[in-house]
């Protein structure tokens, strides 16, 4: 008879693995850090708990408002937006918020102000939640420059000097992934237990993969580059089989499965749209700096996204992200002169 199998209980959550990180690191983790994201937690699970029950409570459905960039608010977004804000803030360790919903930047009054700053997009894929499709929150954190009491110019730096970056996704699970500087962690929401728990450790994502996702609607107006490199993908050499087209038009659903499964990532700048649809701040620099830590690359086909020094605080740019040899690939095509530039 076989052994029945126990349940593990010795269960990491996020809280613990964090601050076993900062312990390792010595007496310069103050625990601040930790703390901020303890806040960040409770709001992913506030707006998990939401995303579930918003067809329920009459959450779907538009607010009749228009964010910053010019789309229609979900009712869920705005209340995301406000769940973000106000633990950021009540949390004592935050000095500037920088929310895709809000048109400026929050900068926190002086008797809650901490020295961190977080740019983040509430709730990526809001045009997806009426469908039931992944949806979710991503986030950046940077430390204010020294001598700062927390400035817009806070923000407006590198991507590469982020101290820690993630995403929230929320679907039939909700998953964090986080990287705080040293590698990237994946953690599940145990619902009963109301805790986040360590179940995707020390992500690696794939060298090469089998997938590129790319919303192909935009074909007429990309430029010579993209179209050469994806027709060099899905009509290989003899003996090489074609990548496989995955698109779900939720950033952090198509991220989350390039990080695990490997391949490449495209939302570029186009004919249309010259710098792309993506945000630099708190889009692109986050999925850049965790794809960096897996193991990835991350560029906008001329140069790394995390070197980019950002002069708006809603700034787009172009993005391609994945596996290393992937984007290694696409590299080529922008660094081969086009047919077209080769007429001219």
């Amino acid at each position: 008879m076989a052994e029945e199998q126990l349940p593990s209980t010795d269960l990491i959550t996020l809280t613990r693995h964090v601050l076993a990180e900062q312990f390792r690191l010595g007496s310069a983790a103050t625990g601040d850090l930790t703390l901020l994201l303890t806040a960040i937690q409770v709001t992913s699970k506030f707006i998990a708990t939401n995303v579930r029950k918003a067809r329920l409570i009459n959450l779907v459905g538009l607010a009749g408002e228009t964010n910053v960039q010019g789309e229609e608010q979900k009712k869920l977004d705005v209340l995301s937006n406000d769940i973000m804000v106000n633990a950021l803030r009540a949390s004592g360790k935050t000095a500037v918020l920088v929310s895709e919903e809000l048109d400026d930047a929050i900068i926190i009054e002086e008797k809650l102000r901490g020295k961190y700053c977080v740019v983040f997009d509430p709730l990526d894929g809001s045009s997806n939640i009426d469908a039931g499709v992944n949806i979710g929150t991503i986030f950046g954190i940077y430390q204010i420059q020294e001598g700062s009491e927390g400035v817009v110019a806070d923000v407006l730096r590198p991507g590469h000097e982020m101290v820690a970056a993630g995403y929230t996704m929320y679907g039939s699970s909700a998953n964090l992934v986080l990287s705080t500087g040293n590698g990237v962690n994946g953690y599940t929401l145990d619902a009963s237990l109301g805790e986040f728990i360590l179940t995707h450790p020390n992500i690696q994502i794939p060298s090469r993969g089998k997938i590129y996702s790319f919303n192909e609607g935009n074909s007429m107006y990309f430029h010579e580059p993209t179209t050469n490199y994806l027709n060099s993908i899905k009509f290989p050499a003899a003996g090489k089989s074609p990548y496989s087209a995955r698109y779900i038009g939720s950033m952090v659903a198509d991220v989350h499965r390039t990080l695990l499964y490997g391949g490449i990532f495209g939302y570029p700048g186009d004919k249309k749209s010259k710098n792309g649809k993506l945000r630099l701040l708190y889009e692109a620099f986050p999925m850049a700096f965790l794809t960096e830590q897996a193991g990835g690359l991350a560029t906008t086909g001329t140069g790394r996204i995390l070197d980019i020094v950002p002069t708006s605080i809603h700034e787009r740019c172009p993005v391609f992200l994945g596996s290393k040899d992937d984007v290694e690939d696409l590299l080529k095509f922008y660094q081969t002169p086009s047919e077209t530039e080769t007429k001219a």
